[in-house]
């Protein structure tokens, strides 16, 4: 087997980084389980964090991370009071 070339191994960007860092920090800090108050005050300090800690990230791709974690946290399928139970109409 040949040696592989360091051509076509493009190092992540920096919103790439942020990103990933983002929906790790959703997944192991429990905030999906927060109230929304307590989401915007996360998700406040959090875009804080990676601006300083990215500085290459515009306040436009902060602003798409934002709202891409948001939508994260948001789950597939409704439930609540609004929902109904399973079987029901079947």
């Amino acid at each position: 087997m040949g040696k592989r070339g360091k051509e076509g191994h493009n190092k992540p960007s920096a919103f790439d980084r942020a990103r990933n860092e983002l929906l790790s920090q959703i997944r192991h800090c429990g905030v999906l389980g927060a109230t929304e108050e307590q989401k915007d005050s996360w998700f406040k300090e959090t875009m804080q964090y990676l601006a300083r800690r990215y500085p290459a990230v515009t306040q436009e791709e902060l602003a798409t991370l934002d709202a891409m974690g948001r939508r994260y946290c948001e789950p597939v399928i409704a439930y609540g009071d609004e929902g109904g139970e399973l079987g029901e109409g079947n």
